[in-house]
């Protein structure tokens, strides 16, 4: 019996909007609960997905606690807020996963390397066993080139978002197979590219009809 589809969604410029960090002088992770903001459209897109019967996981880095920014309390707080947001849309995550380390945290137990930090497929091959996924048949949705190595390395296919204020983590190092302007259109292309589950195809064709109306 063949596994689940998923799509194994990267949280900040990808779900929620980034917030400008003056001392990096880029775009980063909202680090407060208050500076959370849903992408606009991203309620519906994940929607289209869930009707489609994919399996929806969010895989995250979130370094800020190894630098000695923010406690890992703090992010969680603004993870849930997060999936609070989403839940206010009606969608539901199947599960949940931040790594936390950074190569060169100042935190001892959050420094190093690490096996779940992207573009390392950790993350995504836990979720996999955990959830029985069929990777070759799911997608990694990302903003930046560890997105998609990540997804690479797990053996899903890829979709890159061209998220403005994330363009310093894009390089073109790795192609995808799929680029979105934002996460709407990329889910349009995803369910276009493929059958999510071969027992939803015609609820999925109503989708695409749908998208294409």
């Amino acid at each position: 019996m063949s596994g689940a589809c998923a799509v194994f969604l990267d949280r900040d410029g990808v779900l929620n909007e980034l917030v400008y960090d003056a001392a990096a002088r880029a775009c980063e992770s909202p680090l407060k609960v208050e500076d959370v903001r849903l992408v606009a459209g991203v309620g519906a897109a994940l929607g289209r997905l869930q009707r489609a019967g994919a399996v929806l996981v969010c895989v995250s880095n979130q370094p800020a606690a190894a630098k000695g920014s923010v406690s890992t309390r703090q992010l969680a707080a603004v993870h849930a807020r997060v999936l609070e947001l989403l839940a206010r849309e009606g969608i539901h995550l199947a599960a949940s996963r931040l790594c936390l380390h950074h190569p060169d945290g100042i935190v001892p137990e959050l420094a190093g390397r690490c096996a779940c930090r992207k573009p390392a497929p950790g993350m995504l091959l836990e979720l996999a066993a955990a959830l029985q996924i069929d990777l070759g048949a799911s997608w990694m949705v990302g903003d930046t080139d560890a997105d998609v190595g990540a997804g690479r390395a797990a053996g899903t296919r890829t979709l890159l978002i061209d998220y403005p204020g994330s363009a310093h983590k894009r390089h073109s190092q790795i192609r995808p197979d799929l680029n979105a302007t934002a996460l709407p259109e990329g889910v349009a292309k995803i369910i276009d590219a493929c059958t999510v589950g071969d027992s939803n195809a015609e609820r999925i064709s109503r989708e695409v009809l749908k998208m294409q109306q």
